[in-house]
């Protein structure tokens, strides 16, 4: 196997931790689309977490109700551009419904680690959900909600 096969075997080795109790089944699809918001996020790309959401869907940050893409957009662009430059987030699913075939609720604790840091702070410890629905073939993000557990 060459450098570049086995680092990519390495790399979806990685990638499937990400799933943990829900690496099989629709759960686990439906799963696809919060992973990539967290990738994008990671790589401070704001275009691409905006686009992995429906055109009508929805990020609560903080006190603010982002509605569609290009709120959601303009809003990390700016704050990677700003105070969550280098930022990641990070979030373990606690539990996934299927509400119909192709919608999902997903409640997960995680937040986001800043640059530098390995762990979450007890002051950015949340409670995350996701609503993701599956549109021509494709998961999405419908609604995006982060609310602060007191640490």
């Amino acid at each position: 196997m060459t450098t570049k096969a086995a680092s990519l075997v390495t790399q979806a080795k990685q990638w499937a931790t990400n799933y943990g109790a829900y690496s099989n089944g629709e759960e686990g699809h439906s799963l696809t689309a919060p992973l990539r918001v967290r990738a994008n996020w990671d790589a401070g790309d704001a275009d691409a977490v905006a686009a992995m959401f429906t055109d009508n869907g929805s990020m609560l940050m903080g006190d603010e109700q982002l509605k569609g893409r290009e709120e959601i957009r303009s809003w990390l662009a700016e704050a990677f551009a700003g105070p969550y430059k280098g930022s990641r987030l990070r979030f373990e699913p606690v539990e996934i419904k299927m509400l119909h075939a192709d919608c999902a609720f997903m409640v997960a604790e995680g937040g986001f680690l800043l640059a530098g840091e390995d762990e979450v702070a007890p002051e950015r410890s949340s409670r995350i959900t996701f609503v993701s629905v599956r549109t021509d073939g494709d998961w999405r993000v419908l609604s995006y909600q982060s609310s602060p557990v007191k640490g």
